[in-house]
């Protein structure tokens, strides 16, 4: 989950390797670090724990100039975030390297490499790799070489970007199951494990597949495939401008970010409904042939996607009677399944890049799933290429860590598919219709929520010195309540829980007390009169109620129960829009708890590590 980025240009890099890391900050910020080879061909080297602005205060007061050169910002994995385990790593001032990934092999690579007489001056895994370049480079070959030897020799994910003095004008790169790019320039060609880290210097890119080696200098570029032979990959140009990454004003990205949803999800929308009818083409050129033959799906995805599949089998059991199984995408890879006949395999991951996500898909793939299809925001990313059907979400990049947009575009996208095998299943025109209409009305919806921004700010100041919440919700709430859970937890470091309401008295009700804050979900559905029995227990126990309620029920105020209205909506699209007053609590709680919004502890947005 590390941010890789290089560069080979005629002009100084740093600046260009410095934004770049800002750029890829989301995807780590334990620690931070850069490398160049300078104007005397040394490689110089300043990195420094903790995140890029420490980074770039101490390289004015050491800076480093040069044309070539590596940069890296950490996610911990093997060894604490420090300065010493910080990247770039360097062998013998000859060769300095940045990795992102996990190096399996590398506690039996350490020890060779400790009986040849290396010294290790860090904890990570990296450190045999950079290790590995230098002894082949001591055996004769040159860089590209030695990298190409290096990668069969490691077992593991891996990015690598590598440079040596021996050869001032070369940058290698290496990917095995983690994110590489490379960003093609005038005179100048760049590297970097997003797009967004290299927008403000090209639009045009190339998308490394899993164990390409890429030569790079400042007028060519030549790529080998994992068999050595020379490959060409497609150059594609980003629609993304360098502003897309901006916050635009915003205090935070993730305010930016719940704002931007009605927007993000009416482009979700763009072209892929017509005449009040789902198009089928969205979902790739064979996607009728394949969806005729689907009947039943199994969802597999992590975090806050695997709670957009939860949501989504409420769908397609309920409108489009299919059968419908979600599953945790790092349990999922190591069971062995059993295999429903005609079976849809469907994966959810914003980046495209979730390691256990595509480790699942690899798998269903051998298990005999006959079909599988993507729900994704990164064109080009790994799921989107190994999967047969693809339907993007159209999110835009999404800076904080905390995701919001994502997941209600997945839900977006989730219910065109829905709709899609649903009318194979007997789904009558009139529901696919309304079922359109209502999806069309989504952005005006979520621009009313949006407008209960301030009283939720207010709202959240008596959350500010709680330590535990509890999430209730029903049906397609219960989901629901479980990302809002999720989210206080992750940006506020609340210990907060969900269940569906109904379970309360199965145990967790020995937790409510005027200290645990109760919030629920409830719109005007079937479940209802159920889930207000459900709050009565633990108002009866002295809890405080937080309740977010559809205006048509009216659910009375009292100094035990707090209630916000909710914009009326049908069943259907209500877990889409009670999302929204659930994310602006956990931000506003954050805030107030001085918490970093964008950058929680410990966290990381693209998860490219098991």
């Amino acid at each position: 989950m590390c941010g890789i980025v290089g560069a080979v240009a005629q002009r100084y890099v740093t600046p260009i390797l410095l934004e770049g890391l800002k750029r890829l900050e989301y995807r780590g910020y334990d620690s931070a670090g850069i490398a160049v080879i300078d104007t005397t061909q040394e490689i110089g080297r300043v990195r420094v724990a903790g995140k890029v602005a420490g980074l770039e205060k101490a390289l004015e007061e050491s800076p480093l100039d040069g044309s070539l050169g590596i940069a890296h910002t950490r996610w911990a994995t093997h060894g604490e975030p420090s300065t010493r385990n910080a990247h770039p790593h360097v062998c013998r001032d000859r060769v300095a390297l940045v990795h992102n990934g996990i190096i399996e092999n590398h506690s039996e690579l350490r020890a060779k490499q400790i009986a040849a007489g290396y010294d290790f001056s860090s904890d990570t895994d990296t450190e045999v790799a950079v290790n590995l370049v230098h002894q082949f480079l001591e055996e004769g070959l040159d860089l590209l070489a030695a990298v190409q030897a290096v990668a069969k020799e490691l077992t593991g994910a891996f990015a690598l970007g590598v440079i040596s003095n021996d050869e001032p004008g070369r940058l290698i790169a290496t990917r095995r199951g983690s994110p590489l790019v490379i960003g093609l320039g005038i005179g100048e060609n760049f590297i970097a494990s997003d797009v967004f880290a290299l927008l403000p210097v090209t639009q045009r890119f190339i998308f490394l597949e899993d164990g390409d080696v890429a030569d790079i200098s400042r007028q060519a570029i030549v790529i080998y495939d994992a068999d050595g032979r020379v490959v060409q990959r497609p150059e594609s140009i980003s629609k993304l401008t360098a502003d897309a990454a901006e916050k635009s004003g915003y205090r935070h990205f993730m305010l930016k970010e719940i704002f931007t949803q009605p927007r993000a999800i009416s482009e979700t929308l763009e072209g892929r409904i017509e005449n009040g009818r789902v198009c089928e083409d969205i979902f790739g050129a064979r996607a009728s042939e394949v969806l005729d033959r689907v009947k039943s799906v199994t969802i597999v995805a992590c975090g806050t996607s695997f709670h957009a599949g939860m949501v989504a089998r409420y769908w397609f059991e309920g409108l489009a009677g299919i059968p419908c199984s979600v599953e945790v995408a790092s349990e999922f890879r190591y069971r062995k399944p059993v295999v429903r006949p005609d079976a849809l395999f469907v994966t959810i991951s914003q980046s495209g890049e979730t390691a256990d996500t595509l480790a699942a898909l690899r798998e269903a793939k051998n298990w005999g799933f006959a079909h599988s299809l993507a729900i994704c925001n990164v064109p080009e990313s790994s799921l989107t290429r190994e999967s047969e059907l693809v339907l993007m979400t159209r999110a835009g990049p999404e800076i904080g860590v905390a995701s919001t947009k994502a997941f209600t575009t997945q839900l977006v996208a989730l219910l065109l598919l829905v709709v899609a095998l649903g009318r194979r299943n007997g789904m009558d025109a009139k529901v696919e219709h309304e079922l359109v209409r209502e999806l069309e009305t989504l952005p005006g919806k979520i621009n009313a929520v949006l407008e209960l921004n301030d009283a939720i700010e207010e709202l959240s100041q008596q959350f500010a010195s709680k330590n535990h919440a509890l999430y209730l919700g029903r049906g397609s709430m219960y989901p629901v309540a479980m990302e809002g859970a999720l989210k206080l937890k992750e940006i506020s470091y609340i210990h907060a829980e969900a269940y569906p309401a109904g379970e309360l008295k199965h145990g967790p009700l020995a937790l409510v007390d005027d200290e645990m804050p109760v919030i629920a979900v409830a719109p005007n559905n079937e479940l209802l009169e159920k889930l207000k029995s459900n709050l009565e227990e633990g108002r009866a126990r002295g809890g405080q109620l937080y309740v977010f309620a559809d205006t048509r029920i009216h659910v009375a105020s009292n100094p035990a129960v707090h209630v916000m209205d909710v914009v009326s909506v049908e069943d259907v699209i209500a877990p889409i829009v009670y999302t929204i007053p659930l994310q602006l609590l956990a931000y506003h709680v954050a805030v107030l708890k001085g918490a970093d919004v964008d950058q929680p502890r410990n966290l990381a947005k693209s998860v490219t590590v098991e």
